[in-house]
């Protein structure tokens, strides 16, 4: 199960701190909140499997 460790507050930060993690070894997902049309103004969550939670917000953390 996907679960949510940050809601970035623009897609550009949430571009970011997927690579980030995804450099680290860590499956991501992005999910946009809100309308699609509102572009690179809209929130992003990111998510990562249930059972990398911890070590995911760990690297968020520091980052």
């Amino acid at each position: 199960m996907w679960t949510v460790v940050y809601i970035a507050p623009n897609k550009r930060e949430a571009e970011r701190l997927n690579q980030q993690l995804t450099e680290e070894g860590f499956l991501v997902k992005l999910r946009t909140i809100g309308l699609p049309s509102s572009g690179n103004n809209c929130s992003v969550e990111i998510l990562v499997p249930e059972s990398e939670v911890d070590e995911a917000l760990e690297i968020i953390n520091t980052i």
